[in-house]
Formats: structure tokens, sequence, C-alpha cells
């Protein structure tokens, strides 16, 4: 199964130079929690979540049309193409211990989202082994779940 059997095709996406408050009404707006970050070329640069919101808020004596995108998504960006196989996305899942990949073409476009919960739903009606089953999401979920080690010395708000 690939991955663009699975994949949301309609997205929403914001710029790295727009505010927190902005992106959070988009969020808010398309009922999601996450945003791809596309850059002046139209390539996915990174993304946003509404818990690195969060997160940067509550560190920052800041209103949030005052902090930029740019200044609190993670610099790590990890994405999946259409024709991927999906127990491929899924490693990526569990080995960055995230539940949303951005799909992307060969020039680095966004053409949709995949996230844990619609491999999740995909894999009830499991057809042939090749398919993703309860047991793959599960173990993804569990490896998702399982906190870091926060480094020594560091903080939240760091």
């Amino acid at each position: 199964m690939e991955v663009q059997d699975i994949m949301t095709k309609r997205t929403v996406s914001c710029k790295p130079e727009s505010s927190l408050a902005d992106a959070a009404v988009l969020m808010w707006k398309h009922d999601c929690g996450f945003l791809p970050v596309i850059g002046d070329g139209g390539n996915v640069i990174g993304v946003i979540t509404d818990r690195d919101i969060s997160i940067a808020l509550g560190t920052r004596d800041s209103r949030p049309k005052d902090v930029m995108v740019w200044n609190v998504m993670p610099k790590a960006l990890f994405t999946c193409t259409a024709g991927e196989d999906v127990h491929c996305a899924l490693k990526t899942l569990r080995a960055q211990r995230i539940r949303r990949l951005p799909v992307i073409d060969a020039e680095g476009t966004l053409v949709g989202i995949l996230s844990i919960d619609d491999i999740a739903l995909k894999a009830r009606g499991r057809v042939s082994a090749k398919d993703v089953s309860f047991e793959d999401v599960e173990d993804t979920y569990k490896a998702i779940q399982r906190r870091a080690p926060r480094k020594k010395g560091t903080s939240a708000a760091a």
C-alpha cells in the first residue's frame, strides 16, 4: 500500500513569517493541529503543531501576533512521498516519534499529509499481507508515546 492511497490531499499551510496567532487561526478554522510551512519557492521547509505553539507561548512573555512561525518550528523536517510504501512512512513516524508527515513530490512541493490516524483507519479494512496491520499501527503509537529522555541542563524554554 502506498502513501497516496491513505494521505489527506486537501491541505492547509502557512509561511515561516506567519505569526503564531495566524497559524493558530488556520488550525482552528480548518480543525487541524499541524501545518506544513511553505517557503518562498513553494517547497515545504518545516512544520508547526498546536503543541509547538502552546509551548512557545507558555515559555515566552510574548503575544502570539509577535512571534513568528520561523522562530518556533522544529528545525528538523521529516517527509515522505506519495509513491512511498506506507510501512516506510510508519518507520519514520516511529523513529522520529511524530504523528504526521508532509507528503511531497520530487520538487519538494506539498501534495498531502499522512497521519498515523489515517493509517489506523485504513488498517481496519486490511485486505492483504502487504497492507498495514493493527499491530503496525499499535507499535507506531507506542513508539510515539514513549518519552524521550530530556538532556541535562535544558529546559522547555530553551
